[in-house]
């Protein structure tokens, strides 16, 4: 083993910043370390006929190089796994293969249920001995191609990921399969491939949350939801579905919305309420929605919970900091992210063969707070 230091990066607006410093331990070897040489400016210059001056400044999207040239060579450096200059001079320089890092794809980073599953993909890869280099798609799909790009330019030994809202093309995640780099999918799975994953048991969630409003006299049950390509969706939907099925309830479908963000549910839930047939309650996504449902019917004159009750779906840390503090079902992010880290070692170490499908759930649980009515004797 040999050792180097390296920084610890992740994305920022397309580019690679560097966190903090520490030291890999290098295998001797690497399962999927390519014997071609690194693409550099230089490589691209050439091949598109410009200086390597206007390339350097294309991928830095400097106002001196036209839209047209830049994006040409920007396409071109993505389609061709261009490497960062700042990591891919290190990993040049040294004499050995690349380090074990596990590519890590994260929505929103200050999203606080991805942040908890990141602690646990850190904590539990530094167990093992890897390393990860974390990148933020920001919700879209073109910024999650660039990411897996350069992924595959990082010799990265694996990848964790939960993809974009408006992912619905899977090119970038089956081009890492073919090569080898094995994907693990959390909370948003990929249902165009057949990968590993692990999520929360979505259904069983909602469904224990929209029983409980149930129990407590709720029968009119709104459903703020996200859009219904994503499995999440379906399976929380479903368990809200089937909650009011079981106690008689006929499902509204005028009290469905499609709504998973705090902005939206301020702007959407006024009108739900001003209905003369509105709900006695509403179950959310998430928090940020739920707390959005909370305040404006605050701001309505509603008294939480005696008119109108609300649950979540995180028990992120506003849930307590809400008046009054929301009930919400727990999602335990940090043991999903140790279980991601687990499969994806295990493929790559060959515990678990690539072609193997491993799907892991971990349970969630009702956390029951001030924003519903206390359960009737």
């Amino acid at each position: 083993m040999q050792s180097f230091a390296l920084s610890k990066v992740c994305f920022h607006n397309n580019k690679l910043m560097p966190l903090c410093s520490f030291y890999l331990h290098l295998p001797t070897n690497n399962t999927y370390m390519s014997d071609n040489p690194t693409l550099t400016m230089k490589d691209i210059a050439r091949e598109l006929g410009v200086s390597v001056s206007t390339v350097s400044r294309a991928l830095k999207d400097s106002p001196l190089i036209s839209p047209e040239q830049r994006k040409r060579i920007q396409t071109y450096a993505q389609e061709h796994s261009f490497l960062p200059n700042e990591l891919a001079g290190s990993l040049r320089r040294s004499h050995f293969s690349p380090p074990r890092i596990i590519g890590v794809i994260v929505p929103q980073i200050a999203h606080y249920y991805f942040s908890t599953i990141l602690s646990g993909i850190e904590e539990e890869a530094s167990l093992r001995g890897y390393r990860i280099v974390v990148a933020q798609s920001d919700e879209r799909f073109e910024r999650e191609e660039h990411i897996c790009a350069t992924f595959l330019g990082l010799r990265v030994c694996g990848v964790i990921v939960s993809q974009a809202k408006d992912t619905i093309h899977y090119a970038h995640f089956r081009k890492l399969m073919d090569v080898g780099v094995p994907l693990v999918f959390y909370d948003r799975i990929c249902t165009g491939l057949n990968t590993s994953r692990v999520v929360v048991d979505d259904y069983n969630g909602a469904f224990s949350a929209v029983s409980h409003l149930i129990q407590t006299g709720c029968r009119r049950i709104a459903f703020y939801g996200s859009n219904m390509h994503m499995e999440i969706s379906k399976n929380r939907y479903n368990g809200y579905r089937d909650a009011l099925l079981k106690a008689g309830i006929q499902l509204d479908e005028t009290l469905c919305l499609e709504c998973d963000n705090r902005t939206d549910a301020e702007i959407q839930t006024p009108e739900l309420l001003l209905r003369q047939d509105r709900p006695d309650a509403a179950f959310a996504v998430n928090d940020d929605t739920a707390i959005g449902i909370l305040y404006t019917a605050k701001r309505l004159g509603l008294q939480v919970p005696d008119d109108f009750s609300v649950c979540g779906f995180t028990n992120g840390e506003r849930a307590i900091a809400c008046d009054p503090m929301l009930t919400t079902v727990e999602q335990r992010g940090k043991q999903v992210g140790k279980e991601a880290v687990d499969i994806l070692v295990s493929m790559v170490e060959g515990i678990i063969p690539l072609d193997k499908v491993e799907k892991r759930v971990v349970k969630t649980r009702l956390i029951v707070r001030g924003t519903t009515r206390p359960l009737k004797a």
